[in-house]
């Protein structure tokens, strides 16, 4: 009986290695005077990974720019991906594709099929948080990870775009790595915070 449940999971963990795995990043925090808050997907993001296979082989704080994927040789059977890693012991890298919006649309389209469920919810489709999300956690990213799991995110102060609810943008030191940010829409006359942040990584 031992042996055999020994095999079965030495199975899944194969699985999980050689299996394309979908990550959802989420956020929530409590927005005031803020009418959305987005991550942008043109700055770099910083994530801890390690390994399906042994949680103690981890990658912390590593770094990655989801418009630019890493440069590959020809002989190079893996898609374009914008992160990889190889763990002790193994000849293969292991990757990490950030999905646009039709990709992540398709993805989760899929999984939908299956019946998958995220969080006691339906899974859904990364998108901006909004000042009626207030305290609920969204969908903002999603990767598609082989052989890795993302499992924290390390915001770096240049990541997220804030809108006011009078329209003012701030892009530049919107930094929510204490969990909080305020700052004055001058035009409006208005402050904006958000304050509460908190993020997940959840495997769909």
């Amino acid at each position: 009986m031992h042996l055999c449940w020994s095999i079965a999971n030495y199975s899944i963990l194969l699985y999980r290695r050689a299996a394309m795995v979908l990550f959802l990043l989420c956020i929530k925090a409590e927005l005031d005077g803020v009418e959305s808050l987005s991550l942008l997907r043109t700055a770099n993001l910083c994530f801890s990974v390690r390994s399906p296979l042994n949680d103690d082989e981890t990658r912390d704080k590593v770094a990655f720019n989801p418009s630019e994927t890493l440069e590959q040789e020809e002989s190079d059977r893996e898609p374009p991906h914008h992160f990889r890693v190889k763990w002790e012991g193994s000849k293969k890298y292991s990757t990490l594709i950030v999905l646009d919006e039709e990709g992540a649309k398709a993805a989760l389209k899929k999984l939908k099929k299956k019946g998958k469920k995220c969080d006691g919810g339906e899974i859904d489709v990364p998108r901006d948080v909004t000042s009626d999300d207030s305290g609920n956690y969204v969908p903002v990213l999603a990767m598609e990870c082989r052989g890795l799991e993302p499992h924290a995110f390390h915001p770096m102060g240049n990541e997220f775009r804030v809108v006011s609810e009078g329209g003012a943008a701030f892009e530049e030191d919107v930094d929510l790595s204490e969990g909080d940010w305020a700052e004055y829409d001058e035009e409006n006359d208005c402050a904006v915070s958000i304050s509460e942040y908190e993020s997940k990584i959840v495997a769909v």
